[in-house]
């Protein structure tokens, strides 16, 4: 099993959990953290043995943003390299292609066919908060304190997340947490519709895994992939482009091998039996 530096890898049970594992800098982002995330994820979403990627923090924290190390090389020389963008390839996934539509630095979180659950167990500010807002569901620690930090360090909204935030819990509340850098609650975080749910700190990696093992064996990953994707691309379409899309879809769906035995198996009243992809 290949080793990293900056993060811990474990799949079981048809999920892949990325640990970011930095505790004593609570989980703080690196550049190395940056390749070593995104090669896992690359990987697991071409993996059959994984159905589902579940990304949380070593020890106390999820991740307290951009090592301060690595900011002030940068505010010395006033450039950065964290910054580029990634390319991961999923060619063979089902449902529209997501390329183009979203690049950047965590944009391969999109095209990934596999559901991607942020387990929020801690501290998450700036960058770490942004690569949380791109999974696909998210649960916190209603104690985790959370903030996007960039206004206080004289940055400004960064990798998309002035395009993922307003959509996420409208433009007056996102522009209260990115020009105020306000800390703010796992509880707050949930009322806002941040997160899909705020749970206690015992509770909260118990329902993550239930949430992941029920998308890893309860549900066709050919949907799941598909779904996944109608919904992204529906940003940039209109109701009758995103309408076309899924008629196209459910067509191929009907000659997939998942639809048969979906149908089959509850008839049967058994558990389903689908088909990797």
């Amino acid at each position: 099993m290949q080793q990293y530096k900056h993060i811990k890898v474990e799949t079981a049970h048809r999920i892949t959990t990325i640990t970011l594992n930095r505790p004593d800098r609570l989980n703080a982002w690196t550049s190395l953290m940056a390749q070593e995330v995104h090669q896992v994820m690359t990987n697991a979403g071409n993996d059959p043995a994984s159905r589902c990627i579940v990304i949380t923090g070593e020890g106390r924290g999820f991740c307290a943003g951009f090592d301060m190390a690595g900011l002030q090389d940068t505010a010395d020389t006033g450039s950065t390299s964290s910054t580029a963008s990634v390319e991961a390839s999923f060619q063979n996934a089902p449902g529209p292609d997501l390329a183009d539509q979203y690049p950047g630095h965590f944009g391969y979180f999109y095209h990934c066919p596999q559901p991607i659950i942020a387990a929020i167990n801690g501290p998450c500010a700036g960058i770490g908060l942004i690569m949380a807002l791109y999974a696909d569901l998210r649960f916190v620690d209603e104690n985790a304190k959370l903030t996007t930090a960039f206004a206080a360090r004289g940055l400004v909204a960064e990798h998309g997340i002035a395009w993922l935030l307003p959509r996420l819990i409208g433009e007056a509340n996102a522009l209260d947490l990115l020009l105020t850098s306000r800390k703010f609650t796992g509880a707050e975080s949930a009322q806002l519709g941040l997160v899909n749910k705020a749970l206690p700190t015992d509770e909260l990696m118990q329902h993550v895994m239930q949430v992941a093992h029920t998308l890893a064996n309860d549900v066709s990953p050919r949907s799941v992939a598909v779904m996944k994707r109608q919904v992204r691309q529906s940003y940039a379409q209109s109701f009758a482009q995103s309408l076309a899309i899924a008629d196209a879809e459910m067509h191929k769906s009907f000659s997939a091998a998942d639809f048969k035995e979906g149908v089959q198996s509850f008839v049967e009243r058994r558990a389903p039996q689908f088909e990797d992809l």
